[in-house]
C-alpha cells in the first residue's frame, strides 16, 4: 500500500464494505444497546469517523473539531472505561454524514500528502494505513455486536465447504532455534508489533488445526467446567461468578448441543473450529487434554517462519490470494478443521490465519525497543498481566489484519470474539 490509488482503493473498498455490513440493519436497531459489553452499531460506526476526522483532518491536515462530534463520545479508550455508562450519540442520519464529509475531505488531503516525506504518518500512508485498520477492526466488533442480538436473525453467507489440507499428524514438532519476531517490511504495522528482534525458542509440539466444537464438547460433558483442577484460580472464580456450563450460544437439547449463530438456532457442527470461548475456557481445555496454550511467540514461530526463505506475512507467504484461508466475511463461520490445502504454514500448520483468533498463554507485553506511537493507546495503556494476546484473525478478519506479527489484546473473559485456539505441549 504504497500509492495513492492503492490507498484511496482500498479505503473505498474498506467503506463500502462496512456500509454492506449495516445495510440490512434498521435505524431503530442501531441505536440499540443490545448488551452492556458492546457499544450500539451507531456508535461504531460514528467512531470509525470520528478516528478518521481526529488523524487525518486534525492532526495531518491541522483543521478544527467538527462541530457536535462528540470527542469524549466516540473515544473508545475513554468509552471501556465508562462502566456501561449510556452515553450520548449521533443518530444514525447525522452519522451517516458525518462519516460522509469526513471521508471525502481525507481522499481530498491524500492528493495533497507527500508519501515520502520524513514524517513517519506520512511516509508510505500510514495515517491512512491506521484509519483504514481501525475501519477494519471495527467491521468485525459490529458483527460481535450482531451476533450477540440471538433473537434477530441478520442475513448471512452459506459458502460450500473449501477444499482440504493433505492430511497429517495432530501435532507438529518444531524444531528449536533463532527465528525473527515482529513485524518485517510492514508500513502499517502497529508500534506494538515492533521492533522485530531475533528470539531463541527450544523445541514444541503444537496442534495441526484448531481445537473443533466436537473436541471442546468433549470436555464439556467430561463435567469439564465443573471439575476444579483443569482451571486456575482467576477461571474459576469467573467461571462461577458468571455461572460458565459451555461455549457462549451453545445450549442443550435433549438431542445435542446447539448454537445460535446471528438469530439462528442450528446444531453444533462438530468439525468447525469452536469459537466464543474465553481464554479461561481454553485454559481449563488444554489443562484437561494434557497439554497447555501456547505463547505467542511459538504461535508466530509455527505460523510464520520459514527456515530457508525468512519471515511469512501470512503463513503460506507474503500475499494473499483470496483462496488460502477463511477470511473477509466469507463464510460467517469457521471452515472445517483441516481445510485449505494453499494455506499451510511452514511448519504443516492449517488455519493459522483466519477461521477463529486464537488464544495464547501470553500477557500483552511490549517488544524489547518498544517505541509508543502515534499515540499511547494504540497499544501501551493496555500492556500488563490481566490481558492476554490473540492471533491469526477470525473468518470475520480483514486479511489485511490477519498478518502474522498481528497481536491482538484482550481481557481473559471475554467471549463475544470470534475466538478459538490451538494446543501446544514442551516437545
Amino acid at each position: 500500500m504504497e500509492t495513492r490509488t492503492e490507498i484511496r482503493r482500498a479505503l473505498e473498498r474498506g467503506r463500502e464494505t462496512t456500509e454492506e455490513l449495516l445495510a440490512p440493519i434498521s435505524d431503530e436497531d442501531l441505536v440499540a444497546q443490545i448488551s452492556p459489553r458492546v457499544p450500539p452499531l451507531v456508535w461504531s460506526f460514528a467512531h470509525v469517523a470520528r478516528f478518521e476526522e481526529l488523524w487525518i483532518l486534525r492532526t495531518v491536515g491541522g483543521a478544527k473539531s467538527i462541530p457536535d462530534a462528540h470527542d469524549h463520545v466516540y473515544d473508545a479508550f475513554r468509552r471501556e472505561r465508562s462502566n456501561g455508562t449510556k452515553l450520548p450519540t449521533l443518530n444514525p442520519a447525522a452519522a451517516r454524514a458525518y462519516a460522509a464529509d469526513v471521508r471525502e475531505r481525507s481522499l481530498e488531503m491524500l492528493e495533497r500528502i507527500d508519501l515520502e516525506a520524513p514524517d513517519i504518518l506520512l511516509r508510505r500512508g500510514f495515517v491512512f494505513g491506521l484509519v483504514l485498520q481501525n475501519e477494519l477492526q471495527s467491521q468485525e466488533s459490529m458483527l460481535e455486536t450482531l451476533q450477540c442480538r440471538i433473537g434477530s436473525e441478520y442475513p448471512i453467507v452459506e459458502a460450500a465447504a473449501p477444499d482440504r489440507a493433505p492430511g497429517g499428524p495432530d501435532e507438529i514438532e518444531v524444531p528449536g532455534g533463532t527465528f525473527t519476531l515482529g513485524a518485517t517490511y510492514e508500513p502499517w504495522a502497529y508500534d506494538n508489533e515492533l521492533e522485530p528482534h531475533e528470539t531463541e525458542l527450544p523445541a514444541f509440539r503444537i496442534d495441526r488445526a484448531p481445537v473443533t466444537n466436537g473436541d471442546f464438547a468433549e470436555f464439556v460433558d467430561d463435567r469439564g467446567y465443573h471439575t476444579h483442577k483443569h482451571w486456575s484460580e482467576a477461571g474459576l472464580a469467573w467461571r462461577e461468578r458468571e455461572d460458565v456450563r459451555a461455549p457462549l450460544y451453545w445450549e442443550q437439547e435433549s438431542f445435542g448441543w446447539e448454537r445460535i449463530r446471528f438469530g439462528r438456532r442450528e446444531p453444533i457442527t462438530p468439525w468447525e473450529p469452536v469459537q466464543h470461548v474465553s481464554f479461561y475456557e481454553a485454559e481449563a481445555y488444554a489443562n484437561w487434554a494434557g497439554k497447555r496454550l501456547p505463547t505467542e511467540i511459538e504461535w508466530e514461530r509455527a505460523a510464520g517462519w520459514h527456515d530457508h526463505e525468512g519471515k511469512f506475512r501470512y503463513p503460506w507467504g507474503q500475499a494473499w490470494m483470496g483462496f488460502e484461508a477463511s477470511l473477509d466475511r466469507r463464510r460467517y463461520s469457521p471452515a472445517p478443521a483441516g481445510s485449505y490445502s494453499g494455506g499451510v504454514s511452514p511448519v504443516g500448520c492449517v488455519q493459522m490465519a483466519g477461521d477463529v483468533w486464537e488464544w495464547t498463554s501470553s500477557s500483552f507485553e511490549p517488544y524489547p525497543g518498544f517505541v509508543s506511537f502515534p499515540y499511547p493507546e494504540c497499544s501501551e495503556v493496555n500492556f500488563g498481566d490481566d490481558v492476554r494476546v490473540l492471533r491469526g484473525g477470525s473468518w470475520a478478519t480483514d486479511a489485511l489484519v490477519a498478518r502474522t506479527s498481528f497481536r491482538r489484546w484482550e481481557g481473559p473473559e471475554r467471549r463475544e470474539l470470534f475466538a478459538g485456539f490451538r494446543c501446544a505441549r514442551d516437545a
